[in-house]
């Protein structure tokens, strides 16, 4: 039963490394006519910070709603309890609704930890389904000289195989991750196509290929092997315990710009950077694929926040600086600047930090409203 299971998954992953090598050609949003955003609240704090986010769209986007340019269009279903209901990471009928639109704003959503409901993460489900391989999130810190953007691979690693685990007995547990060249190549060349279109100098390979010598070894051989392709580019690689150390430099921290690292890494270290500059609450990443593409928080679902009845204190910021992301990959350039120029604004003057010391969802929301 052990070595069917293993069978079984190596026969996927052999499967899907085929579609990967079949390729889909990326949408031109400059061409389209119209664009579908659809809109999932989530759970906790999300539908709190899904309201303010779409109160700020409809009023950012008011002429291209009303010319029929873009459509907002919300998609229910995609909480704790209909997935629980339905043991589903994604309910079939909800993702059939995402794959109707371009693209996906979604707000945070609960996966359970362990247990009778031990259903997968609805993100590595939507990134899977979606075959969304690139995970891109931006850091900022303007004051420190900071400009990061991380490219973390989406649909490999240690979370694709996550839920796919065997207790081999009642001593040992097992868990799987995979590596794959088209995945490597894939993420590995829209980290250098984005440096070399933004006149960015250094990219950074993170990987732990000491220890982890064939998967993590892998990595950091394609994308040395197509860092050779972007010559103006300067390449070097880093050990994650490493790089997670050098981001908290103050010395050196500012001299690095592109980072390209495998999925778990990249879980953590931009966590660790959203803290940098200013915590979850205030980035936003987007998941990118050739043909669909979903915009979310970094932040969880915060149901402690909820429990303790100060929802209303969840900042909105990360779902709105997502947002700002969104509208820049669907070519409306001149909105995500406002919005951004705004957004930052708004942190500057009103604290909302999740507790009752300081301001509320609302107030920053309509703070932003009103600049708008």
């Amino acid at each position: 039963m052990m070595l069917e299971h293993i069978e079984n998954l190596i026969s996927e992953q052999i499967k899907r490394v085929e579609n990967m090598k079949k390729g889909e050609k990326p949408i031109d949003f400059a061409t389209k006519e119209q664009i579908v955003i659809g809109y999932c609240s989530g759970d906790g704090i999300g539908p709190t910070i899904m309201d303010a986010t779409m109160l700020v769209l409809n009023k950012l986007l008011s002429a291209q709603i009303q010319s029929g340019k873009v459509i907002l269009k919300q998609i229910d279903g995609l909480t704790i309890e209909n997935r629980i209901e339905k043991q589903q990471a994604v309910p079939t009928d909800v993702l059939a609704e995402i794959k109707k639109c371009d693209v996906l704003l979604k707000g945070p959503t609960t996966t359970p930890s362990k247990g009778e409901n031990n259903i997968e993460s609805a993100n590595v489900a939507l990134r899977r389904e979606l075959d969304l391989y690139a995970n891109v999130r931006p850091v900022v810190l303007k004051e420190e000289g900071i400009d990061w953007i991380f490219f973390r691979e989406n649909t490999e690693g240690a979370y694709i195989l996550g839920s796919k685990g065997i207790n081999v007995n009642e001593d040992i547990a097992l868990d799987f991750r995979i590596i794959t060249t088209p995945g490597v190549e894939r993420i590995a060349r829209s980290a250098y196509e984005y440096a070399r279109a933004n006149n960015k100098k250094r990219v950074t390979i993170v990987t732990k290929a000491n220890i982890l010598k064939t998967t993590d070894g892998k990595f950091l051989d394609i994308c040395t092997k197509i860092a050779q392709q972007y010559p103006e580019i300067k390449t070097d690689d880093y050990f994650v315990d490493i790089i997670a150390a050098k981001l908290i430099d103050e010395h050196e921290r500012a001299d690095f710009e592109v980072f390209v690292l495998p999925n778990l890494y990249g879980d953590i270290i931009t966590d660790e950077a959203a803290q940098i500059q200013g915590g979850v609450g205030t980035a936003g990443s987007a998941n990118i694929g050739d043909k669909y593409a979903m915009f979310e928080a970094v932040h969880g679902s915060a149901p402690r926040l909820v429990e303790a009845g100060l929802a209303e204190y969840a900042n909105p910021s990360s779902l709105i600086k997502a947002s700002e992301i969104m509208l820049r990959h669907i070519n409306l350039i001149d909105k995500a600047d406002k919005l951004i120029e705004i957004l930052e604004e708004a942190n500057q003057k009103i604290k909302v930090t999740g507790n009752k010391e300081n301001s509320t969802c609302s107030e920053i929301t309509e703070y932003i409203l009103e600049r708008l």
